[in-house]
């Protein structure tokens, strides 16, 4: 593994090398939060299908939850559907752009069993959930939506999927474009191209990676070419009893996601079992490594 930054000029090349997959696409903090819709315009540019099944409202923190979706008392997030529409619809000039009046699992569950066939003739290839407007890290991992998204994806349908969560605020489709929602949209698609490009399959049974990007400012981590890749563990270890990482960079354990994230323009990468939202042991976490090495750095040493 080698010290790596990414360039526009890398984004462009991965994105040139990676197969075209048909994706699906959610979150918890809402199908019309901007975010979302950023992180859709860079996958579509980079050539994959994409398509949105995410709540009708801000559904953070509501983790793996999952109730059948009801007609709207209240009008959608930001107004982008009044008040008595139906329990699930969809945006009339980009039908993609797919509402559930439910939880992220729920909206998730949705898109793959319902929208995937009607788009893409079968089961998605990935999922994919967020970027998230507040970084998912350690324990929060277990109440997150967008995680509880992604790990339903990977552990009940059996779908590679990945969960990225950023620093933000939650902003309508129909403002202007924050700059980090477009740097952390960028990021996630090199992310995933990466990963595709690597070849089936994509991601081991069971697995998902959480993936953190540090915030982005004016001043501070403001383009993506300023941004490096650590492979990270979600919780903290403990010497004698937490059994050993992937050797990635000559230490017995990984890094903290939390640790990394907060030292300067980093994207930190933990591997999970999608089962229990815990780390995944080190065979997985070398089957990552290996796929996404080309991407990853060693921290500096202190």
């Amino acid at each position: 593994m080698r010290s790596f930054t990414v360039g526009a000029a890398v984004l462009l090349s991965t994105a040139l090398n990676a197969q075209a997959l048909n994706i699906i696409s959610s979150n918890d903090d809402g199908w019309a939060e901007i975010n979302i819709r950023t992180f859709y315009n860079a996958l579509t540019s980079a050539g994959h299908d994409v398509v949105i099944s995410a709540p009708a409202d801000n559904q953070s923190g509501t983790g793996s939850r999952d109730e059948e979706p009801s007609e709207l008392e209240d009008p959608c997030q930001f107004n982008s559907c009044p008040a008595g529409s139906p329990a699930v619809g969809f945006n009339q000039s980009e039908p993609r752009f797919n509402y559930v009046n439910s939880y992220p699992v729920t909206s998730i569950k949705h898109g793959i069993d319902t929208l995937s066939p009607k788009f893409f003739g079968g089961a998605p290839d990935l999922a994919v959930a967020g970027p998230n407007t507040g970084n998912n890290l350690g324990a929060t991992t277990a109440i997150s939506g967008t995680v509880g998204a992604a790990t339903y994806a990977a552990h009940t349908a059996k779908i590679p999927a990945i969960a990225f969560s950023g620093v933000g605020s939650e902003t309508a489709w129909n403002e202007s474009t924050p700059l980090y929602s477009q740097v952390y949209a960028d990021l996630a698609t090199n992310l995933t191209d990466t990963l595709i490009a690597a070849g089936t399959p994509y991601l081991p049974e069971d697995i998902w990676l959480n993936v953190n990007f540090a915030e982005v400012t004016e001043d501070k981590c403001s383009s993506v070419d300023q941004f490096q890749f650590v492979l990270t563990r979600i919780f903290k270890a403990f010497p004698l009893i937490t059994p050993d990482d992937v050797d990635a960079c000559g230490e017995t354990y990984l890094p903290t996601e939390t640790s990394v994230v907060r030292k300067g323009c980093f994207v930190t990468v933990s591997v999970g079992t999608a089962e229990n939202k815990k780390d995944a042991d080190s065979d997985a976490q070398k089957v990552v490594l290996e796929k996404l090495g080309s991407l990853l750095t060693c921290l500096p040493k202190d």
